[in-house]
């Protein structure tokens, strides 16, 4: 009889631990970097910030009414503090320098933004990529990016 007890606290034991894993997943709130959960999630959206010109698909579109010098990726979540902290910064950047660089965010817990999240092989969020004029990497970044140094590797590649 003491085993069946022993059994049934254990099976109750899991089962609130497993509810409150699911919760905090659900739920993010955390410090500078988020762990990502799987990123094949059922979603909403994807919601790229470029909005005044034609949007430049990153991963290999050549079609644009203009060529940027940099194309930055912003890859994290909407429920991310994070990722959220980061939105004013995107923002800026993409007023600032409008015509030099591509701005885009994409929420990679949805189906839309899934695909980029596997293409740059995220594991944290957010994760800042930066691409070349030619659609090449060269610099990445984990985590919250204050816009200072954000503009230092923007700089990078010619962008003033």
């Amino acid at each position: 009889m003491n085993s069946k007890k022993t059994l049934y606290v254990v099976a109750i034991i899991l089962v609130i631990s497993l509810v409150i894993y699911l919760s905090a997943h659900k739920n993010v709130k955390c410090g500078e970097i988020c762990l990502t959960t799987s990123v094949k999630q059922k979603a909403s959206k994807a919601a790229p910030i470029v909005k005044n010109h034609v949007k430049v698909d990153p991963i290999g579109s050549k079609t644009a009414k203009y060529h940027p010098k940099v194309t930055f990726l912003e890859l994290g979540s909407v429920g991310c503090m994070p990722c959220n902290m980061m939105a004013p910064i995107l923002d800026e950047i993409e007023k600032e320098y409008d015509g030099q660089v591509n701005v885009r965010f994409y929420d990679i817990r949805t189906m839309l933004g899934a695909p980029y999240g596997e293409k740059y092989k995220v594991q944290f969020m957010p994760t800042q990529v930066f691409l070349d004029k030619n659609g090449v990497e060269y610099y990445r970044h984990v985590g919250f990016f204050e816009k200072a140094e954000v503009v230092k590797i923007l700089k990078m590649q010619g962008v003033k």
